[in-house]
Parts: C-alpha cells; sequence; structure tokens
C-alpha cells in the first residue's frame, strides 16, 4: 500500500500541505503566507496565481520533508476558504481579476438591492441568509466591473470556482473544472434540496450557466494531477469546504455531532442528518461532506472574525510580536475591567447579520492597557460562539452536551476555559488539531480505499484535554449581559445617520 494521504489546505492567510498516514498522524507537513490586498475599506482580496504558487510549492516541499514521490501519495484532499471568488479565462487561465475574498464588503449594495420575493427563494432554496459574504454577488461584481467579463462570460469563454476549483484546475492542466456539494452551498447560486444550480437565480444575479463548475460528492474521484506538473499522476479524490471537512476530520458522521473550528473566522457546525432545518435564528443550512449522492445537512453559524483579531493585534497594532504570546498577555491580568470589544472588522455574522457593523471597544477605564486589551479580544472569540450556540440549540430544540474544537487559536488554553465558562459545557480537545486538513485527507483515502470504513477512523481520534466550567451562574450571566450591549453599540453606530 501507498504510505500518504496528501491534504492541500488552502485558507485565508496561507497555503498548506499535510501529508497523513493510515493512523491519521502527521509525517510532513509545509506552510506559507501570502498576501493580504485591501484595496479600500470593507474591501478584501487575494492574487489567484499566488493563491496557486503558494499551494504547489508547500506540497511539494512537504513532500521533498519525507522523501515522499508520486509513487507513495495514495490520493490528494484539498479544503478550502470558502465563498472566495475566482473568475478567469478558459483559453489562457489567466484570471481576469483578483479573488474576492469571503471577507470582502464591497457587494452589501448589491445584497440591499434584492427584492423580498428573491430574498425569500434564495434561503428557502440555498438555505443562506443572503448577505455580500457568499459567491454570487462576487461574481456579480466583477462581470459588472471589469472590462469585457460579461461579454467573455456570455460568449462561454471564462470561469468561475472557489478555491478548490481554482487548485484543481491548475493540479490537472486545465482538464477538472469541477466543485463539491459543500463548496457549491456556499455559493448562493445552489439548490441544496434539488443538488443542482438554481436556473432562476443565476438569471436575476446575471450569471451564465457556462461559468459553472460540475458538482459531485466531496469523495468522489474529480481526476488526477497532470503528469508535467509533478512527474506522475496522483488521484484527486476529497474536496471539502474547510468547515464541512473540519467536521468530517472530527468524525462528526452522526446526526447531533457538533464543532467549532477557531481559524480566521470561527464555525460552528451540527450535523442534523438527512432533514435540512430551515433556521429560524440567524443561522445558515449547509450540506455536509460525505461520498453519497444523498447528503446530510448542517447547521452552521458563521462567525467572520475569530483568530483573525488577534492577527490585528499583531500586525496592525503591534500589541503583540507573534499570535501565541496573547495568551501570555491576557492572563497578565484577571479580567478586561469591564471593557468589551465587539471584532465586526467587516459586519457580524451568525446570529446577527449585520453588514454595516464595524469594530466597537466600550467601557474602557484609565486602568485600561494592552494586556486587557487582548484579554478583551480573546474573550470577544468565546462570547459570539455563545450567541451562535444559544441559536443553535434553539433551532435544533437540543441541550449542546459537549463541544468538539480545533484549528490554530484552540491550542489556546485561557481562551478555551473562558469558552467552557461563558458556554456552561465541556470543550473537548482532541491530540489533533489540524481536522480541516485531515478531513479532506479522510475524504480522499476513503474514496481509493487507503481507509476501509468510517469506523477505522473513529479509532484514530484521541481528545487531549477537556476543560469544564468553572464560572458562577451570577458571573457568566452579569459578561454575557454586558457582552449583549457592546453587540447593541455596534450595531447602532452601523445605523446612525
Amino acid at each position: 500500500m501507498k504510505k500518504y494521504i496528501m491534504a492541500l489546505d488552502q485558507g485565508t492567510t496561507s497555503s498548506r500541505c499535510i501529508l497523513f498516514n493510515k493512523k491519521g498522524e502527521i509525517v510532513s507537513v509545509s506552510q506559507k503566507e501570502f498576501t493580504q490586498i485591501y484595496p479600500q475599506p470593507g474591501w478584501v482580496e487575494h492574487d489567484p496565481k499566488e493563491i496557486w504558487s503558494t499551494q504547489i510549492g508547500v506540497a511539494a516541499e512537504a513532500a521533498m520533508k519525507v522523501g515522499a514521490t508520486t509513487e507513495n501519495i495514495a490520493a490528494i484532499g484539498i479544503t478550502n476558504q470558502r465563498e472566495t471568488t475566482i473568475v478567469w479565462n478558459k483559453k489562457t487561465g489567466e484570471p481576469v481579476y483578483n479573488a474576492i475574498v469571503w471577507q470582502c464588503r464591497r457587494t452589501a449594495p448589491i445584497i440591499d438591492a434584492i427584492p423580498e420575493d428573491m430574498q425569500q427563494k434564495i434561503k428557502e432554496r440555498t438555505g443562506l441568509i443572503p448577505d455580500a459574504y457568499f459567491s454570487a454577488s462576487k461574481i456579480k461584481w466583477i462581470l459588472d466591473n471589469v472590462k469585457g467579463a460579461k461579454k467573455a462570460a456570455q460568449a462561454g469563454d471564462l470561469l468561475f470556482g472557489t478555491v478548490d476549483t481554482w487548485l484543481m484546475w491548475n493540479l490537472s492542466g486545465g482538464k477538472i473544472h469541477a466543485t463539491d456539494y459543500t463548496n457549491a452551498s456556499r455559493t448562493m447560486l445552489f439548490d441544496i434540496k434539488k443538488l443542482c444550480w438554481d436556473e432562476e437565480i443565476l438569471e436575476y444575479f446575471g450569471i451564465p450557466k457556462s461559468m459553472l463548475p460540475e458538482v459531485h460528492p466531496s469523495g468522489y474521484m474529480y481526476g488526477n494531477t497532470a503528469v508535467e506538473l509533478i512527474s506522475g499522476e496522483i488521484p484527486i479524490c476529497g474536496v471539502a469546504g474547510d468547515q464541512q471537512s473540519s467536521l468530517f476530520g472530527l468524525c462528526g458522521f452522526q446526526k447531533g455531532d457538533v464543532k467549532n473550528t477557531y481559524g480566521t473566522g470561527c464555525f460552528l457546525l451540527m450535523n442534523t442528518g438527512k432533514k435540512a432545518i430551515e433556521s429560524k435564528n440567524g443561522l445558515l443550512t449547509t450540506i455536509a461532506a460525505g461520498r453519497s449522492e444523498k447528503v446530510d445537512y448542517v447547521l452552521e453559524g458563521s462567525i467572520f472574525i475569530g483568530g483573525a483579531v488577534v492577527q490585528w493585534l499583531r500586525d496592525e497594532m503591534e500589541v503583540v510580536k507573534k499570535s501565541s504570546a496573547s495568551e501570555k498577555a491576557a492572563k497578565l491580568v484577571d479580567d478586561t475591567e469591564g471593557a468589551y470589544f465587539v471584532p465586526a472588522f467587516t459586519g457580524l455574522g451568525a446570529p446577527h447579520w449585520n453588514q454595516e457593523a464595524r469594530g466597537t471597544m466600550v467601557g474602557i477605564t484609565r486602568g485600561f492597557n494592552k494586556n486587557h486589551l487582548t484579554r478583551a479580544c480573546l474573550e470577544s472569540i468565546c462570547y459570539q460562539t455563545h450567541d451562535v450556540i444559544k441559536a443553535m440549540e434553539a433551532d435544533a430544540k437540543c441541550k449542546l452536551k459537549s463541544l468538539k474544537v480545533d484549528g490554530g487559536a484552540s491550542n489556546n488554553n485561557m481562551l478555551m476555559q473562558f469558552q467552557s465558562d461563558i458556554v456552561n459545557t465541556a470543550i473537548e480537545r482532541p491530540k489533533m488539531v489540524e481536522n480541516t486538513a485531515l478531513g479532506a485527507a479522510y475524504l480522499a483515502g476513503l474514496t481509493v480505499g487507503y481507509w476501509e470504513s468510517e469506523e477505522e477512523l473513529k479509532k484514530n481520534q484521541k481528545i487531549a484535554k477537556v476543560f469544564t466550567p468553572e464560572m458562577s451562574k451570577k458571573e457568566r450571566d452579569m459578561k454575557i449581559k454586558g457582552w449583549n450591549r457592546a453587540v447593541e453599540t455596534a450595531k447602532f453606530w452601523a445605523n446612525m445617520e
């Protein structure tokens, strides 16, 4: 049997490649950050060519570290930042514009202009709340604002893809133009019940169907890498958007399984089985990663700014020199002195869905210092997660028993303890925190028979640490009340004339 599964983990701030063995253990990893482009306030872009070059670069580096070749890599799985939109010329392979990132708010006016009846159709068919977050309005913006783009699209010369599609196109030498159900379900163009592109929504946004990729299950034989690219063919047979991939990596195969990933944003997902629950509390209904045409669904709460608030502290504010230093700084103070930070840099996601809200700091006193700021930033991640959990419990009509966590910020013990205190439940941190990449590897490995069953995958999972609540109900209620007031302040600021 071949030794490894290669997972390409294309995130919002970096491209990574991880090689996994049969036990689901990391044997090699390589990572490279790439440029974040901010042309105007609220606009976020990436260079698609830099995404591709960093991703193929780290793949070669990770393989080289352990002497892996096409001969001993059984398959490639891809997981990616979702909603980020790339449009390119299918003849030249050249992007017509930078990738418009999921965080970008430039298309909020397009969303605001959607008539009420179309908004309702979008909610019912796609499971999403109309928002600039998703791909549809981003594609429309490119077609409307890039010279010659609309004409080229109508002529059938342009292709659209989320980042997974862009990577597969390049890996295959232009032979694969496809995506999976999880990524398609985040475009705001895909009917999640009929499992097809919605012609009426496409027509509303003025997007030719010829631009769109084929859609398949996450575990599927998409094709092979181009021989000329890496001197051999490797099957590409696992694709999933990062959050659904994470749930799969955490073995969230069963109805009721819940996880939260602490990455650039925070994403809480609950597997709801074969039933697509229509949220009444500001959550999204989307498709779970799987290998069958008969899909499972998830309820999802998307928090736009999670770990990104720590990057902001590091890069823009220069409060900490490196992200890992945030825990030590926050622990130098006992609390935030009653201050709250609402990190609505790009609006508020679930369950508030306020596109215009912006970052807000309230309750500062004379004794407030940079350590209090760091702690307030970390605590904001936990408060936002609390809001989503409460909405999810209401929609699913059940109480959360425990929460599995992963992502870079889940390594922060202070953050995880405060999270347990605020949601008043046990937090389970697995030994493996790179579950987004692991999920893509599992999907690919199951598809080629590297792993035989989901039961085999469950045996790989080990819990490293459990955090249990230590805060009194009185203190918890007081802190949450203060947070709610801070959020209302951020909304008030957005609504000021």
